[in-house]
């Protein structure tokens, strides 16, 4: 068996999160925009991929309806974001592009300034599952290189998101990371192959509001971040992920929900509002491999 169906099983672990929160609550805003797929970056063709054109082709040219998608990420909905986690003083994970980072240092200095996480995103926001090997480990040691010299200190977390059969591996040998988010198995942190797995979600995700099988306005994505933390809350001991991006949870319409659900966790009293470092650490702490 290369695959682990077991588990916790019936029985996961205490999480014993601080303050005796119910529920440890982690938002991650993805920063990608600038390093999608486009002739620009050298690639063979434009993005595809999570915007709201959805089922849009890619072109072997420049496709700027596309590219002006991913521009409002950057120019306006990271900035919407940011105001609604600045002024509630709630921290943040950032999954951040190496090569995105490189083309937005304002956003670089206000994600420092808020004293948000930022883990890698790897080099490029592209696939990997047919990539070789030795491309992507290549890949792998520039986005931490880059991505070092961009914010002042080397990452500690990892999370590709279009993974290949070699990234968890790759990931390990390069050995400075502190934990691997490239999983969506659990509902709190495990270990696979010696490495701190702190597992994501693409289900409390704005990504949703751009599937074909996903929310059509923010309301919904409320209703829904709202019952999965209120059913977390319930079993006690958990974590819950909610997975953001500029150009997607940063329009206007669907803002609001981020906000109205932060003020939801806020005022419950039972939630550990966290980076995703900070929940590592606490694992590794209380739960040591």
């Amino acid at each position: 068996m290369t695959r682990d169906l077991v588990g916790y099983g019936a029985h996961p672990p205490d999480a014993r999160w601080p303050g005796g929160a119910r529920v440890a609550v982690q938002f991650v805003i993805n920063y990608e925009e600038g390093a999608e797929n486009s002739v620009l970056n050298g690639d063979a063709g434009s993005e595809a991929f999570l915007s709201d054109m959805v089922g849009a082709a890619s072109h072997p040219a420049r496709a700027m309806a596309m590219e002006s998608l991913y521009e409002y990420g950057a120019r306006a909905g990271f900035w919407r974001l940011h105001r609604i986690f600045t002024e509630r003083r709630a921290p943040v994970t950032v999954f951040a592009v190496a090569k995105a980072l490189e083309m937005n240092p304002q956003a670089v200095a206000a994600m420092r300034a808020a004293e948000w996480e930022i883990a890698s995103h790897g080099l490029r926001w592209i696939d990997y599952q047919n990539q070789p090997e030795e491309v992507e480990r290549a890949h792998i040691a520039e986005a931490v290189a880059l991505h070092t010299r961009l914010t002042g200190s080397r990452p500690l977390g990892w999370y590709q998101g279009r993974t290949s059969p070699n990234t968890a591996r790759l990931v390990r040998e390069e050995g400075g990371f502190v934990y691997d988010a490239d999983s969506y198995a659990d509902d709190v942190p495990y270990y696979a192959g010696g490495q701190l797995i702190v597992p994501y979600s693409l289900d409390a995700n704005d990504m949703k509001m751009v599937a074909l099988n996903g929310f059509t306005e923010g309301t919904q994505f409320f209703r829904y971040l709202v019952d999965t933390f209120d059913q977390l809350r319930e079993e006690g001991g958990r974590m819950m992920s909610i997975g953001l991006h500029g150009r997607i949870a940063g329009r206007p319409g669907r803002s609001i929900a981020v906000a109205q659900f932060l003020d939801h966790v806020l005022a419950s009293g039972d939630a550990w509002v966290a980076r995703r470092i900070d929940i590592a650490r606490h694992w590794l702490a209380v739960h040591p491999a």
